[in-house]
């Protein structure tokens, strides 16, 4: 195995471990309900768990009615927290428990924070409900925003909505508290948690169960998480409850930043882990200059000690980012993604008045796509097809099995097929300039990707055309393009497209198109290897293949997304990618690849900072006019030397 000798200092990456505890309870039984939660504080933090969250009054139960006015069950309720309290001595996390709690003749629905023996705060629920089902406000009042303090076992404890608790030993880590109605608001006590600094939110929650209300429930937490650029941990009551008039379901959601990390099946009394990734949330931040966090006014930050250390991960982490691994999502992300790419086409023939395309086809995967976008294009714009003027080249490198796929997925298109063989015009090029044609060097190849592209500019003159790009997001990555040779077009229509995209939206446009003869074409167009075809092929096959040589396009995508969408570390992105393409590629492989990704993106800035137009399609994108504004002689340095600690 390749790893640091620093491994524990560059492995914990900004994870941190959350669990939801939904404990089987017996109404109004504190001393029950008590043992309950210390078997599940010793589990979860067992299982490195470093913030603990509970359901909502889990202490003496969501549905004690009036007994919550009995001075019994609020004495016993506190004598359970002491226990409870006390059961946490020695464990190295943040525990979130719900029970009632008296402040000045009133009474309060409050989460107790508690760490390491010590109850450091009481959240008292801001938003009462007294609708439907719920009557709340018979026997709760809402909570204060500003901090007072309070007694309680003859210390004085913060109590009061407006409470950050901050971790010592986990840079970012500031947790705030909301109890169940709270997110239901328009004004949820969550919004100003996360301006004051919030990066993770807790819920406590009591949240009873009816038709369809699960869904709403999950999209309340996502959108919140999404919305306000946080991990969100919602724990909600469950089995035990009294089911008098409703039944609870303990449905626990974990979520980050609008996606769902984890969720548990309602019905079931168990512990719901959650990795919640607060490096990532704090990039997020970084990077959104419209999310301002306000200065803390009114608000207290209470401190605690919290032991980074690696994070055994139990979340997944999709080894092609840019494909939804489920099909009916991937399938309309492919169209939504098409429609992108021809719109944007549409509007600059419609702005320019120009009635005809020229399009370099090899029979690749990349001038199929730019083929079938133009298509589209023309169709929308009701010009008739054979404007678009489909030219192949053929030089040194290509193989009868490109040339004619390029030809038929012309003729069955419709498009207007043109044949330039290049190779007396490279020949003559290359006698000019004295390159021996026996030297299959880069000036070998580059002479005839600068060639096709002259060729392709001068019949769009000839023609009053425009020549449409036809290369990809991680060749524009990778600088996998000849600078002024295929590097160069009107509209680069693929430019926002990942190649790991590339083939599933060729894949659904065969799947789709409803045209046996052209399905024929696509789909031997998807089984022939990604290839410039500039070198002589071997026995009549493609002998250059550009992945035996820059490397696996699924892992440069992996290495792209993770570093410009997440800002991501080379050490952490290895980490995720060892688990991710675990059986695929040996560590070995995956460090040597990754090594050429950032040499490469780095050193070939240059190319991306002078890229013709083209439509950006997803969250990732590397226009210089856009997304990406970084310099062309940006050094590589910091980066590389990660890579190497963990080769070392």
């Amino acid at each position: 195995m390749v790893v640091s000798n620093s491994e524990e200092l560059h492995m914990k990456h900004g994870f941190v471990k959350t669990a939801a505890v939904t404990p089987k309870i017996k109404v109004a039984d504190t001393v029950y309900n008590g043992e309950q939660i210390c078997a599940g504080i010793k589990e979860a933090s067992g299982k490195g768990a470093k913030i603990i969250v509970f359901p909502e009054l889990c202490i003496s139960g969501y549905t004690c009615g009036d007994l919550f006015l009995q001075e019994r069950l609020l004495t016993a309720c506190k004598e359970a927290l002491i226990k409870v309290t006390e059961c946490t001595k020695d464990i190295d996390a943040l525990v979130f428990v719900g029970l009632p709690m008296e402040r000045e003749g009133k009474l309060y629905n409050v989460a107790a924070a508690i760490h390491d023996g010590e109850v450091l705060c009481f959240i008292p629920k801001a938003f009462i409900p007294a609708y439907g089902e719920f009557y709340e406000t018979r026997h709760f009042m809402p909570g204060n925003k500003e901090a007072v303090t309070i007694l309680f076992q003859g210390e004085t404890v913060p109590f009061g909505t407006n409470i950050l608790l901050e971790a010592e030993g986990m840079d970012g880590l500031v947790v705030g508290c909301e109890i169940c109605e709270d997110i239901w608001v328009p004004d949820a006590p969550g919004i100003s948690h996360a301006l004051a600094g919030a990066t993770l939110l807790v819920n406590l929650s009591a949240s009873n169960e009816t038709i369809g209300k699960d869904a709403y429930r999950e999209m309340l937490v996502k959108s919140s998480s999404a919305k306000l650029i946080a991990g969100y941990v919602y724990c909600s009551g469950g089995e035990g409850e009294s089911t008098q008039d409703l039944v609870f379901g303990g449905h626990d959601i974990i979520a980050e930043n609008g996606t769902v990390i984890a969720q548990s099946k309602r019905f079931e009394s168990q512990i719901l882990y959650g990795d919640i990734d607060i490096s990532r949330l704090r990039m997020e931040r970084r990077r959104m200059n419209t999310f301002a966090c306000d200065a803390r006014r009114g608000y207290l930050v209470l401190p605690f000690a919290i032991r980074e250390k690696e994070t055994e991960l139990t979340r997944t982490f999709p080894s092609m980012p840019f494909v939804p691994s489920d099909v009916s999502e991937r399938q309309r992300r492919c169209e939504e993604i098409l429609s992108i790419q021809s719109m944007g086409l549409k509007k600059r023939y419609e702005h320019t008045g120009c009635r005809k395309a020229v399009i370099g086809v090899s029979g690749g995967l990349d001038s199929t796509l730019a083929l079938l976008v133009t298509v589209r294009t023309f169709d929308m714009l009701k010009i008739e097809r054979k404007n678009i003027i489909a030219v192949t080249m053929p030089c040194f490198g290509t193989t009868d099995r490109t040339y004619d796929n390029a030809c038929k997925l012309t003729e069955v298109l419709g498009a207007t097929l043109k044949e330039v063989d290049i190779r007396e015009a490279v020949m003559t090029h290359f006698r000019d300039i004295g390159q021996n044609p026996e030297n299959h060097d880069v000036t070998y190849e580059n002479g005839q990707a600068r060639e096709r592209t002259q060729v392709l500019m001068d019949i769009a003159n000839q023609e009053n055309g425009m020549v449409i790009g036809t290369g990809d997001m991680s060749e524009l990555a990778l600088g996998w393009a000849t600078y002024n040779g295929d590097h160069m077009s009107m509209y680069g229509v693929n430019a926002g497209v990942p190649k790991t995209l590339v083939r599933h939206l060729v894949q659904y446009y065969a799947d789709t198109c409803k045209n046996h003869e052209l399905m024929q074409v696509l789909l031997d167009v998807l089984d022939t290897p990604v290839s410039p075809e500039l070198l002589p092929p071997v026995d009549g096959t493609i002998s250059q293949k550009t992945e035996d040589l820059v490397g696996p396009y699924e892992l440069h995508d992996f290495f792209l997304y993770y570093m410009l969408r997440c800002g991501f570390e080379p050490s952490k992105i290895y980490r995720i990618a060892r688990a991710s393409f675990a059986g695929q590629y040996e560590e070995e492989e995956i460090l040597k690849w990754m090594k050429i990704f950032y040499n490469r993106f780095f050193t070939q800035q240059f190319k991306r900072s002078c890229l013709p137009d083209g439509p950006k399609v997803g969250s990732v994108a590397l226009s210089p006019r856009g997304d990406l504004r970084m310099p062309s002689d940006a050094c590589v340095r910091i980066w590389m030397e990660q890579i190497e600690g963990i080769l070392a």
